[in-house]
Order: structure tokens, then sequence, then C-alpha cells
């Protein structure tokens, strides 16, 4: 039964621990951009440049 007791007051601090760390993270601004990450999808990407000087020449399909 006191292991009961013992496993109920850690869990009690452990989660007071979270708590404490969920509110700090939204004190800090960790959750303030909801908009930025819905539309980080649309945004394009650079492509890399292709190397143009190099001595292999290209196929053409036809």
């Amino acid at each position: 039964m006191s292991a009961l007791f013992l496993l109920i007051g850690i869990s009690i601090i452990v989660a007071g621990a979270f708590l404490t760390a969920f509110l700090w993270s939204v004190k800090n601004g960790q959750y303030d951009d909801d908009y930025t990450p819905s539309v980080r999808m649309l945004f394009d990407d650079e492509l890399p440049a292709e190397n143009s000087t190099s001595s292999e020449p290209k196929i053409q399909n036809k």
C-alpha cells in the first residue's frame, strides 16, 4: 500500500513538471505562429543549379 502512495506522489511531481514546462513554453512564445506551418508546404523550394561546365554530353530523347 505504501508503494501506491509513493507512485501517486511521483506521478503528481512528474505531472507538475510537465505542466510547468508547458506553461514556460507558452510564455516564451513557442506556440505563437500557427499560420506559417500550414502554408510552408506551398512555398517552392529552390532547385539546385545544374553544372553547365561538365564535359559529359547531354543526351536528348526524341
